[in-house]
């Protein structure tokens, strides 16, 4: 009989994170949902008050994780998968971006994630199991204007993620970043996307990206219990891939990029070599 898992999930109440927890709770594992507000679980807690435990969390708040983690510890003996869900949308071009917009989203997407990495990290390699989930998006492997702050933490968490296998690896511990395209989600949610203040010689660049999130909600393609369905069979495979692009859009916008960072690649691949000392 497999052993039942216990995760512990940013994000928890919406999304992919509530979809995830759905998924989990079928699975018959214990969910940890950490969420800024634990009463938006109330019926789903009801439903399932003994695989549900929310607990009250900012991923921002990088004082308390520590605290919070040993807490989960303490009451269920470990975390066998941590999922890095929380975040939300900014869109803006570079000018048009602040400073505080910027910092405040890598602190959300970034810096948050990457204090619960290194909190929950111990216990897993005493164990030598575990595994760690990192929500990234097909913004992280490519940008287009008006998405420069959002892909950035996301190319920030991806290169974490990649160094981080190379290191966790030998201890059994697993790592994915998960990189979905448009999903029905509540990312493009009325009041969920953050707008930085436009600026007119970029109406046209980046009024495109801005109309995008403003009335994509509810029209988006993916479907977040399938996509929990597919996380959880990545994360089951003998062989977990690093990234795991969901969606049509994903894959084919990050299949074009690929080639076109290629075809980049074979045109200047002579004067990058020539760089060298002669012999």
């Amino acid at each position: 009989m497999t052993e039942q898992k216990v995760w512990f999930i940013t994000g928890a109440s919406s999304g992919f994170g509530l979809a995830l927890t759905e998924a989990a709770i079928a699975a018959g594992d214990t969910v940890v949902a950490a969420v800024r507000r634990p009463e938006a679980l109330a019926e789903l807690v009801a439903a399932h008050p003994d695989r549900v435990d929310p607990v009250r969390l900012d991923v921002t708040d990088a004082a308390r994780i520590p605290e919070v983690v040993a807490d989960v510890l303490a009451r269920h003996g470990r975390i066998d998968v941590l999922v890095n869900n929380a975040g939300r949308t900014l869109v803006g071009a570079v000018e048009e971006t602040t400073d505080a917009e910027l910092r405040d989203l890598f602190e959300l997407h970034f810096f948050g994630p990457a204090t619960l990495i290194r909190t929950v990290l111990p216990a897993m390699r005493e164990r030598r199991t575990g595994a760690i989930v990192n929500l990234s998006s097909m913004g992280g492997q490519l940008s287009f204007a008006g998405f420069s702050a959002y892909s950035a933490t996301k190319f920030a968490l991806e290169g974490l993620s990649e160094a981080l296998l190379d290191e966790v690896s030998d201890f059994g511990i697993k790592v994915l970043v998960v990189e979905p395209g448009s999903f029905r989600t509540n990312l493009f949610g009325k009041g969920a996307a953050h707008f930085s203040t436009p600026n007119p010689v970029y109406a046209e660049k980046v009024g495109s990206t801005r109309d995008f999130v403003q009335g994509g909600d509810g029209t988006q393609a993916g479907d977040p219990a399938k996509a929990a369905a597919a996380i959880l069979t990545a994360l089951n495979a003998p062989t977990t891939p690093l990234r795991l692009p969901l969606g049509s859009d994903a894959v084919d916008a990050i299949t074009g990029h690929l080639e076109s960072v290629r075809t980049e690649l074979t045109q200047w691949e002579k004067l990058a070599r020539d760089t060298n000392f002669d012999a």
